[in-house]
């Protein structure tokens, strides 16, 4: 349920008298009147505000301290016109320009009036200090002069706001005197407005406010309220973050180790299968290669450092193998020529990328061949 409670400011006259307040005030639920008042109700009907609903506290500003004016500009847009207003107004405004807080409304389209209201620093201190003391927070102060609805062109309303009477003509409204509203009049027919229309245009300016005084300079700061549900739900999911992070490289390390025992269990299953009867895969291995070496085969044939020995050659056009012997241990010995020495060396350096173990007598030929001795480890 939506509530709202719309409480009148006094006037700074009323608040530098120091009598006893007793502000006028209408609480508002789901945008039906539910209870009103001119007296300290207002505390027993806002006193247990809805957890679950949208409270909210709007407070008016006396007419008599918040005279608000409608500027037109036709062709200027929403944004210019309310810029311009301000100035227009600033302008006319007698006093020091520091001391007045001057807010412009915004126009819905180009070609509607703007409304603007003037009241002081002073005024707006003084309010919210008297909120303040009641333990109360305005979401908004919008001036009571805004709420009244527009006249006819011909004539002006008179009505009861609050606890004043507000004046309003097509472009201006302020608190009624009785000495000047005649004279403000011009002539024109001064007209009650009728209650119900006034509390209609009321509730319509609750729900789309025409202006804010607190704004700019009493625009009030945002704070950032932490949600405690929020910080539940961010804490179960650090948590498991946590635990997936954990559990991510456990699986993967569970999945290895079974991956590598089935391994190790078909290269033992192979093995027994080749006449080797090994406890392990390592065993079966190194069974493997001491028969292989024995019958001159597996790492230590010639055909493994030979093909390294070729295939680094193919990265050195110019550099041709002269002599090439294999022993029995495995050690492959060439016989290298080329144009150059880093011909050479460019074989050498791709034997030991491959991870053999090179050793290297250079010379020169007689016909100016550079040449090279290698040894190649068959076993890198």
């Amino acid at each position: 349920m939506a509530r709202t409670l719309l409480i009148w400011l006094p006037t700074q006259a009323a608040l530098s008298g120091g009598e006893a307040l007793r502000p006028a005030w209408l609480r508002v639920d789901d945008g039906v009147i539910v209870d009103s008042g001119q007296d300290d109700g207002w505390v027993d009907a806002w006193e247990k505000p809805d957890e679950e609903g949208d409270d909210r506290l709007i407070a008016l500003a006396p007419a008599a301290d918040a005279p608000l004016r409608w500027r037109h500009y036709p062709d200027a847009a929403p944004a210019q016109a309310a810029a311009v207003a301000r100035i227009d107004t600033l302008r006319d405004s007698l006093g020091d320009a520091a001391a007045l807080h001057i807010v412009a409304g915004q126009a819905a389209q180009i070609g509607q009036a703007v409304p603007v209201v003037v009241t002081t620093h002073s005024a707006m201190t003084a309010w919210n200090d008297w909120l303040k003391a009641q333990g109360l927070v305005a979401e908004a102060i919008l001036p009571a002069a805004a709420t009244v609805p527009p006249p006819d062109e011909d004539s002006l309303w008179s009505v009861e706001v609050g606890r004043e009477r507000v004046l309003r003509s097509v472009d201006r409204a302020f608190a009624s005197d009785p000495e000047l509203d005649q004279l403000v009049a011009a002539g024109r027919p001064i007209v009650p407005l009728d209650p119900d229309r006034m509390r209609e245009a009321l509730l319509l300016s609750l729900s789309a406010p025409p202006l804010d005084l607190l704004s700019g300079a009493w625009q009030p700061k945002r704070r950032w309220a932490i949600d405690p549900l929020l910080v539940k739900w961010i804490k179960r999911l650090a948590i498991a973050l946590v635990a997936i992070s954990l559990l991510i490289p456990l699986v993967h390390a569970i999945r290895l180790y079974a991956d590598t025992d089935r391994a190790d269990a078909v290269a033992v299953a192979t093995a027994k299968k080749a006449g080797i009867g090994a406890s392990d895969a390592a065993a079966a291995e190194a069974e493997l290669d001491r028969r292989l070496a024995a019958a001159g085969g597996g790492p230590l044939a010639f055909s493994v450092p030979a093909s390294a020995l070729y295939e680094a050659m193919q990265g050195a056009p110019g550099v041709a193998l002269k002599s090439l012997s294999h022993r029995t241990d495995g050690t492959l010995t060439a016989m290298l020529v080329a144009p150059r020495v880093e011909d050479l060396n460019a074989v050498l350096l791709a034997l030991q990328a491959r991870g053999y173990k090179v050793t290297a007598q250079a010379g020169a030929g007689t016909d100016g061949q550079q040449t090279a001795n290698i040894t190649i480890r068959a076993v890198p």
